[in-house]
């Protein structure tokens, strides 16, 4: 089969010259026998919409969305999933049959996948810190509260984003936004970094007491060898840090098995993407 006529999926963000998600889906393809072509789209947040459009007028078949396009995304989908709804944001976007621009957001269970069946990380009864208010953070709200946290705290640079993010799920007393000033003295089992500054080499201003000696760092961006924030949690005892590669692949098989049918295994995909980081 020719180029041309193969299926087509992307990843589009700005920027997004940095994105793996082309390595781990043309993977996926080649481990299940699947005929498709993966790119990169580069879109500024004022082409969004017309980008996306293009792409699937001239027949692409599906889009992962990167930073900064997820709450977009949400506005855009004519169709939204119950967890994209309740997420606010999408990651992953196809057209349904009748030619409905349809979103889901498969964040969340990628990053419960990684933490609970990659790297073993016990859930049930931790405490739980995120930073930052985004598209990101809004994604991986629900499925955690779903672990059974004993507490989770959002905290960003404008406190205003983080009460209105916990202000979403207005059933559970497990959820609270506190502005950085007021994490001084708070320590947590899991801190969680939601916000894009690490791709930038930027932190916010976080108090030393957030990392303990059972603390494990956990920083939704990657980068090469390591990032500003894992870099932070290790210089100040954390047990362990790590990078969201594993979430990067889980959320992918996520979408995959959405767009072609069929659930790709992770674990090769994810050793040959560490070793290549």
């Amino acid at each position: 089969m020719s180029a041309s006529r193969l299926d087509r999926y992307a990843v589009i963000g700005h920027p997004v010259a940095h994105s793996r998600s082309p390595f781990i889906h043309t993977a996926f393809a080649a481990a299940t026998g699947q005929q498709l072509i993966y790119d990169r789209i580069d879109a500024a947040p004022e082409r969004f919409e017309v980008t996306v459009r293009e792409f699937f007028a001239k027949g692409g078949k599906g889009l992962n969305v990167t930073v900064p396009h997820k709450e977009a995304a949400a506005v855009l989908a004519g169709t939204l999933t119950h967890r994209a709804q309740i997420a606010g944001a999408v990651n992953t976007l196809w057209q349904s049959a009748d030619g409905k621009l349809v979103g889901d957001n498969t964040d969340g269970v990628g990053l419960i996948n990684d933490l609970t069946r990659n790297l073993d990380v016990a859930l049930s009864g931790s405490r739980i810190l995120i930073i930052g208010a985004g598209g990101a953070a809004r994604g991986i709200l629900g499925p955690l509260l779903e672990q059974h946290p004993s507490r989770m705290v959002i905290t960003n640079r404008t406190p205003e984003r983080a009460s209105g993010l916990a202000a979403l799920f207005p059933a559970t007393d497990r959820l609270t936004a506190l502005p950085l000033e007021a994490l001084e003295g708070h320590c947590f089992d899991l801190v969680l970094n939601a916000t894009s500054a690490s791709l930038s080499g930027a932190l916010p201003p976080l108090p030393r007491t957030l990392i303990g000696p059972t603390t494990i760092a956990y920083d939704l961006a990657y980068a090469k060898g390591e990032t500003v924030f894992t870099r932070f949690a290790m210089d100040h005892g954390a047990r362990a840090a790590y990078m969201g590669l594993g979430m990067l692949v889980e959320q992918a098989a996520e979408a995959f098995s959405i767009w072609r049918g069929v659930r790709p295994k992770t674990a090769d995909v994810l050793k040959a993407l560490v070793a290549a980081s």
